[in-house]
C-alpha cells in the first residue's frame, strides 16, 4: 500500500462518516442507535448524577465527530501532497497531521462555544407549577375554568385555572397557583394569601 492509497482511504472513511452524521442530524437518516465512547466525563453513579443542575455540559476533545474530521482533512492534504507534491513523506504526514488537528480543533471549537455552551440538564423542580404567580387572563366564573397567564424558565405560559375554593375570580387579578392537576391549575388571589 502506498503513502497516497493510505491518505485516500482515510479521507473517504472521514468523509462518509461525516456525511452520515450530518444526514442523520438533520433527521433524514434513519439507522437506529450506534453507542460510541465520546469521552464525557462520567460520574458515579450515572453520567449526569454528580452534575449539578444547570451546569454546561462539557465535551472531550476526543469525540466521534472530531476525530472523523481529523481523519477527513489528514487524508485529503496528505494525499494531494503525495499525489501533487515532490515533498519528503515525513514531511507530508507532518503537514497532514497539522491540517487534520486544524479541522478536528474548528468542529471542537464549534461542538464546544455553540452548540453545548447552553446545554443544560433539565430539572423537574424548575417547571414546578405549585407556588407560581400568575394573572387571570379569561376571567374564572363560579365553579368553573378560566385561563392564567405566567412566566415560567423565561418563557410565558398559559394553563387552564379552577379557583381553589369555587369562588369567581375576574380578569386581570394576580393569583398563586397552589395545586396542578391533570392540566389544571388551582389557585388563589395574591392578596388573600398576603393577608
Amino acid at each position: 500500500m502506498t503513502w497516497a492509497t493510505f491518505y485516500l482511504i482515510c479521507f473517504v472513511v472521514g468523509l462518509a462518516f461525516c456525511l452520515v452524521s450530518l444526514l442523520g442530524g438533520l433527521g433524514k437518516l434513519h439507522v437506529g442507535h450506534l453507542h460510541l465512547p465520546h469521552g464525557q466525563h462520567a460520574h458515579a453513579g450515572g453520567a449526569d448524577a454528580g452534575r449539578v443542575s444547570g451546569s454546561p455540559a462539557h465535551i472531550s476533545f476526543f469525540n466521534f465527530f472530531s476525530l472523523m474530521v481529523f481523519l477527513a482533512w489528514f487524508g485529503g492534504t496528505g494525499y494531494l501532497l503525495e499525489e501533487y507534491s515532490n515533498i519528503w513523506f515525513l514531511f507530508a504526514l507532518l503537514l497532514a497531521t497539522l491540517a487534520g488537528l486544524s479541522g478536528a480543533l474548528i468542529i471542537f471549537w464549534f461542538l464546544a462555544t455553540v452548540l453545548i455552551a447552553n446545554d443544560t440538564a433539565l430539572d423537574p423542580a424548575d417547571y414546578e407549577l405549585v407556588g407560581v404567580l400568575g394573572r387571570v387572563s379569561s376571567g374564572i366564573r363560579e365553579g368553573g375554568t378560566g385561563e392564567i397567564i405566567f412566566s415560567q424558565e423565561g418563557t410565558r405560559r398559559v394553563s387552564g385555572a379552577r379557583s381553589e375554593d369555587g369562588t369567581a375570580i375576574g380578569k386581570g387579578i394576580e393569583v398563586v397557583v397552589t395545586k396542578y392537576e391533570r392540566g389544571i391549575a388551582y389557585v388563589r388571589r395574591w392578596d388573600d394569601l398576603m393577608q
